[in-house]
């Protein structure tokens, strides 16, 4: 019991230490021929709920179907995505592509595996796989001080089935997020000098102390018991390797940046201006070098939480609920409204690191950035035909102004449009789709990881 006791203090100590954990540098991800000084970013917004999709008989496809009307390049964008025109050469849309694995997973359970590919499942065990930013930071992460960026409203880990994190380790474990601007801002721009080397002196001490006693404690447990230390031990050596980064680091000056304009005090309560905080520590974060990769997951799916208030910036109350109201009195207009919010910001986003020159002059920051805004749910939480929005990458060889549609037997996206029960979401549908992991290989080729294979799909997409 003594030793039990033991090892939940240093574990607090570890955590009181404000040591998070971040994917360590690995080097079969680093295999590149590209020069070491080509800049690639990676950065990748979720948002809950899905997406309005009426049907075409429905007064309200014209105006508020997320997704656009037409081919390749003739498309038309509806209001949902009208605010997109002016940048409409720097995106991508795609259609037909989700995550075989978890097709029949409600929507309510499959925002962890957006980024993985992973068969989270919908009840039982859980396991999950690393996460497409992670193996990025891997690759891209040893140049800058922090090797990714993990944010989210929600803040923490959440729950299996109900994440507050799109970022996941090696191990499959969620990596923390956190969402308070300042608290982010500090983290980033912020140093405090001596108090600084205090804090990773007592974490490294608390590390040492805490795997000086390991072996003696092993032996004293359950098999069960040593399983559960093991899951806990390859954590720490997640902290370790952080640990030695961020001694690398503590002499280099930390950039300066000007933040009068921004209100880090800023709370979801005042929902616009909160993402809009959070989008321009992204895009400092891109500017200064402090990182190249981000991820940002506007809510947890499985209902509630602070992201419910995000609606408010539209004049609406409880975001969730809207997907479940779209047969009231103006429900599509107002669920396409919310997620014309969200397209908004997005694009205010893009049009940033498009107007950015990169310091290094080759192109603007948006060149050399793949941008990804999507999420796992289409219609009513069903876990199928992602809406999802690229932007950017041009000098990674993405090509955009297009509207990419793939499968069979959904041209127009009307599987399950309309609906607004949860009778559907374990059905077989009448249509094909691909696996987005197909896009995800792309991604990673593109930014020079010589890989052909995610989560045991293999092979790039073509058209992209």
């Amino acid at each position: 019991m003594t030793n039990n006791r033991s090892l939940m203090k240093r574990r607090t100590l570890l955590q009181c230490a404000g040591i998070g954990l971040t994917l360590p540098w690995m080097e079969t991800f680093a295999a590149t021929k590209e020069p070491r000084e080509k800049m690639v970013r990676f950065v990748s917004i979720y948002h809950p709920d899905g997406v309005g999709l009426p049907r075409k008989d429905d007064p309200a496809w014209t105006d508020w179907s997320w997704f656009p009307v037409g081919g390749e390049r003739d498309f038309r964008l509806t209001k949902v995505l009208d605010v997109l025109e002016p940048l409409r050469n720097e995106i991508t849309i795609y259609s037909g592509l989700s995550h075989p694995a978890v097709r029949k997973v409600i929507g309510h359970a499959n925002a962890d595996q957006y980024l993985t590919g992973a068969d989270t499942g919908s009840d039982g065990p859980y396991k999950n796989t690393i996460s497409l930013d992670q193996i990025i930071a891997a690759h891209v992460g040893r140049h800058t001080r922090h090797s990714s960026l993990v944010l989210s409203t929600n803040a923490g880990t959440g729950a299996p089935r109900a994440t507050h994190t799109s970022s996941f380790d090696q191990q499959g474990r969620p990596i923390p997020s956190i969402n308070r601007p300042k608290e982010i801002f500090d983290l980033l721009f912020v140093t405090q000098g001596r108090e600084t080397r205090d804090k990773l002196a007592r974490s490294k001490s608390a590390l040492d102390l805490l795997i000086g006693n390991v072996n003696t404690l092993n032996r004293k447990l359950s098999s069960h018991d040593r399983e559960t230390l093991q899951q806990y031990l390859d954590s720490v050596r997640d902290t370790e390797i952080k640990l030695l980064k961020a001694e690398q680091w503590i002499d280099t000056a930390l950039p300066e940046v000007d933040a009068d304009h921004l209100n880090l005090e800023v709370t979801v309560r005042d929902s616009r201006a909160y993402i809009q905080t959070i989008y321009e520590l992204i895009f400092l974060a891109f500017l200064s070098d402090s990182t190249r990769v981000a991820t940002y997951m506007m809510g947890r799916e499985n209902t509630g939480g602070p992201q419910d208030l995000l609606a408010r910036a539209v004049g609406l109350n409880n975001a969730h609920s809207l997907t479940h109201d779209v047969k009231k009195l103006n429900g599509w207009r107002n669920l396409g409204t919310y997620n014309r919010f969200q397209t908004e910001e997005f694009g205010r986003f893009l049009q940033k690191l498009k107007d950015t020159r990169e310091p290094n002059g080759n192109g603007t920051l948006l060149d050399n950035t793949f941008a990804m805004h999507g999420s796992a749910s289409s219609s009513y939480h069903l876990s199928r035909n992602y809406p999802i929005i690229s932007a950017g990458g041009k000098n990674l060889g993405f090509q955009n102004g297009r509207y990419l549609k793939f499968g069979k037997g959904n041209e127009d996206n009307q599987a399950y449009a309309g609906i607004a029960e949860d009778t559907v979401w374990e059905s077989d549908p009448n249509s094909h789709e691909l696996p987005l992991a197909h896009l995800f290989v792309t991604i990673l080729e593109r930014m020079g990881i010589e890989t052909n294979e995610f989560a045991g799909y293999k092979g790039g997409l073509d058209r992209v």
